[in-house]
């Protein structure tokens, strides 16, 4: 039986997906390849907007189309906070959420064996545990991503995400060591801990963020650590002090900001102001270094009763801030959330700009900021190679490369001397 996945949303989304495949391939199943028909479709949805609602559908009507003899499957955020209308969706002929990920096997050979449709959603339910979803390779990745914490207990304006994913759990810390140990056998040598709000790791537990960090710097192998989103207000002096302290830990930090006009986060009902959230950046580069740091963000404009005044403060504040990336998108109103029924909603056309104007703003800060780092001496994670000698990759702050590597191979982490950027990548020289 072959299968075959589509992805939408965060890392947490790819770690799933990953381990999902693993649970399949496990038991029978094999990935379809690119351009192979499969038996068993399945998108591992994204809710965060409408538009990843409207993706889902479009590529189940589009695999049912091709292929009418196929299982269907959707799965993930979607379903888990709309159930009514995800069970709606008849292009699937299976719908299943984002809690009991391990039931998905099961209910996808109820299909099979009845020819029945199907509708599996699981409630998120107070005091749940942690689901254990280990993985020990990730096809077509050079990195490892793994999910440590699940759910959010924050309640933003806009945000559907605890609907989709419950309340804060977190990840045993010797069940995060031993995957580790796992990924660092299988020849891994940088991970990515992610989660839904990672910060929040340990509240229920009890064991700090910084403190799983720590240990897993420990682990033999692993030479690099990075961090999914963080959010601002959750980083304490001490935390960044005992950061800036593993060596492993890659000092890039994805800082959710959302907007960088304080009138529009408090409506967003986000728990931190503009300068606060800037005093945090500048505490971190104080912690690592001016230069040994860096930051990325997202960036919601069209916020309902965002004026043209607000947005340019917040545009001001993220070329202010100096992102090596931001990305940005216009708010999308979901049902279920207060900001739906807020009034002064934004017009798409109005919102579409500001995005424009907006990601030119913060694109043209990142193309400066890297520009700047030309002659500086970095180590880049070899990933996609692009000929046989011809790799890209990342600098531990996440700068995009280029370098010839002849001998060598995806996966290794080499010393390079960074050069000119053009716009997407540094063209990069080996420093051996």
């Amino acid at each position: 039986m072959r299968v075959s996945f589509y992805t939408l949303g965060c890392k947490v989304n790819q770690n799933e997906t990953g381990a999902l495949e693993h649970l399949l391939c496990q038991n029978g199943y094999t990935l379809a390849g690119p351009d192979e028909a499969a038996d068993v479709y399945i998108v591992n949805s994204c809710t965060v907007t409408a538009s990843g609602d409207r993706k889902s559908r479009q590529w189940l009507r589009r695999a049912k189309r091709q292929n009418p003899g196929a299982v269907t499957v959707l799965t993930g955020c979607y379903p888990q906070a709309f159930p009514e209308e995800a069970a709606a969706v008849m292009e699937a002929d299976l719908v299943t959420g984002s809690a009991n990920r391990r039931s998905l096997l099961a209910d996808i050979q109820k299909v099979l064996d009845s020819g029945e449709r199907l509708v599996h959603i699981t409630p998120h339910e107070k005091g749940e545990a942690f689901e254990e979803l280990p993985m020990e390779h990730f096809e077509g990745h050079t990195r490892a991503f793994i999910k440590v914490e699940d759910g959010c207990n924050r309640q933003c304006a806009y945000c559907v995400i605890p609907r989709a994913r419950g309340r804060v759990r977190s990840r045993s810390v010797e069940s995060v060591l031993e995957e580790l140990r796992t990924l660092s056998a299988a020849g891994y040598r940088e991970v990515v801990l992610s989660g839904i709000n990672l910060p929040s790791y340990g509240l229920d537990t009890g064991v700090s963020l910084v403190s799983l960090i720590e240990q897993a710097a420990t682990v033999p192998g692993i030479r690099r650590i990075r961090l999914g989103s963080l959010e601002p207000d959750l980083l304490s002096d001490e935390d960044m002090a005992r950061l800036a302290n593993v060596d492993a830990l890659c000092p890039q930090f994805h800082l959710s900001l959302q907007s960088g006009c304080t009138a529009t986060l408090r409506r967003m009902r986000r728990t931190y102001t503009s300068e606060q959230y800037a005093d945090t950046v500048a505490r971190l580069r104080a912690a690592f270094g001016e230069d040994r740091v860096s930051f990325t963000t997202d960036v919601i404009v069209g916020f309902p009763g965002e004026t043209e005044e607000e947005f340019c403060e917040s545009m001001a504040f993220v070329q202010r801030i100096g992102f090596l990336k931001a990305h940005v998108f216009p708010y999308s109103r979901r049902a279920g959330t207060p900001a739906a029924d807020f009034p002064d909603q934004i017009p798409e056309e109005e919102k579409a700009r500001r995005v424009h104007r907006m990601q030119t703003a913060a694109d043209a800060t990142r193309d400066a900021l890297i520009a700047r780092m030309a002659g500086n001496r970095a180590e880049v994670l070899l990933e996609t190679p692009l000929s046989s000698s011809l790799f890209t990759g990342y600098t531990k702050l996440y700068v995009p490369v280029v370098v010839s590597a002849p001998g060598h191979k995806s996966g290794e982490i080499l010393p390079v001397t960074l050069g000119e950027f053009d716009g997407q990548r540094c063209r990069a020289e080996l420093a051996l």
